[in-house]
């Protein structure tokens, strides 16, 4: 992960949601934004973790203890 360029707290929420399941759309509605802003959210999270799609952002969220089960 770019050090010099953590998750912003809306970027978390969403990989948040992501992690849990949810869909661009549905992840748009949760939120109250648009699909189109979640989808620059999503490119910019996939970014900052070096990753190439949702599945690997999660995964390395993960390993980097920026997420955790939630219990």
């Amino acid at each position: 992960m770019d050090e010099e360029k953590p998750l912003t707290p809306r970027e978390l929420e969403i990989l948040k949601l992501t992690a849990k399941g949810l869909e661009r759309d549905d992840i748009a509605e949760v939120l109250g934004i648009a699909a189109t802003t979640v989808a620059g959210h999503k490119k910019r999270i996939l970014k900052k973790l070096g990753v190439h799609n949702a599945a690997e952002a999660v995964y390395e969220a993960f390993q980097l203890g920026i997420l955790s089960v939630e219990k």
